[in-house]
């Protein structure tokens, strides 16, 4: 017997051996019937869901709130802001009868008025006015003037309330800034001006000041050649000379340090003719520094009452400055 005929009967064997032990005899032909197996006394428990995470941003926005939050909240804060932005009078900053605020950014001044007075709002000198608005133009009367000339020039903005009880805003546009002031009219007692004063600008001013290198008068002044033996007559404005003296090639003539604030005086240097003449010199500080020399010259400002300062070099020695 070939292998492959061996391998045969022993698989037929081996079926009906199996089929023999579940008690079911094996048909005619050796192969045992085919049957269905019973099925499992337990269903398989399906598997928990897997939660999926959103492709999106994990932090949404909360959902918008209704019509009455978009406008109670918003009033609140907008009224709140109002309050603390107010600045009152103060006793420590008045000057005489002027209120003198320090002006800061997004303030809010308030001035107090009455009915039958004029409260003025003083605006810095030197400053242009652009306009002028006012929430309440028919009970409110409203106008403008200017004090002073120059660089002194000072805008003046006039209120008066036609009646008690009252409050508006005032927005006062400049060509550097814009105030706020909150206006409200009493029955009785009144502001009679506020001003301001501008700490920003201060602090400014003292780091310029700190940082530059102040400019000298003159170079090559020999101290020891010094000749002060001038005398200063005349009128006594507030621009009047401290000292004159000389250092045999330029004349120096020493002001107040009021100078650069007042309008500086033109200078005239009498000739042996008798005419003054206009004289060209230098002004460096609170100096005026003059190219040649002179006997007699005057410093004259006005026109129908005119100011005159003269100035005479003294006829005896020179005198020189001693070295301390």
């Amino acid at each position: 017997m070939t292998r492959p005929r061996l391998l045969t009967i022993a698989s037929m064997v081996l079926l009906s051996a199996c089929a023999g032990g579940a008690g079911a005899a094996p048909p005619q032909g050796g192969f045992a019937a085919a049957r269905l197996l019973d099925k499992p006394s337990r269903s398989p428990q399906p598997a928990p869901p897997v939660a999926l995470q959103p492709s999106g941003p994990k932090h949404l926005p909360p959902p918008r709130p209704g019509r009455r939050g978009d406008t109670a909240k918003p009033l609140a804060r907008v009224e709140a802001a109002n309050r603390s932005a107010v600045r009152e009078p103060a006793r420590d900053f008045y000057v005489g009868a002027v209120q003198v605020y320090p002006w800061s950014e997004g303030a809010l001044y308030r001035l107090y008025t009455a009915p039958g007075q004029v409260s003025d709002i003083a605006l810095q000198p030197g400053e242009s006015l652009v306009s002028v608005a006012a929430g309440d133009t028919v009970r409110w009367i409203i106008g403008d003037t200017a004090s002073g000339s120059g660089t002194t020039r000072r805008t003046h903005i006039l209120v008066k309330p036609s009646a008690a009880g009252l409050s508006t805003n005032f927005v006062i546009a400049i060509d550097r800034r814009v105030y706020h002031v909150d206006a409200v009219s009493e029955a009785r007692s009144a502001m009679a001006s506020i001003s301001w004063t501008y700490p920003d600008e201060a602090l400014l001013a003292l780091r310029s000041t700190e940082a530059s290198v102040p400019e000298p008068v003159a170079a090559g002044v020999a101290v020891d050649a010094l000749d002060f033996n001038y005398r200063i007559e005349g009128d006594r404005p507030p621009w009047r000379p401290l000292r004159v003296f000389d250092d045999g090639r330029q004349v120096f003539i020493e002001f107040p340090p009021a100078l650069g604030q007042e309008e500086a005086p033109p200078l005239f240097v009498t000739g042996e003719s008798g005419r003054a003449d206009l004289v060209n010199y230098r002004v460096r500080g609170r100096y005026y520094v003059v190219d040649r020399l002179f006997d007699a010259a005057e410093l004259r400002l006005g026109e129908k009452h005119q100011q005159v300062v003269r100035i005479v070099r003294n006829g005896g020695g020179r005198t020189r400055a001693r070295r301390g």
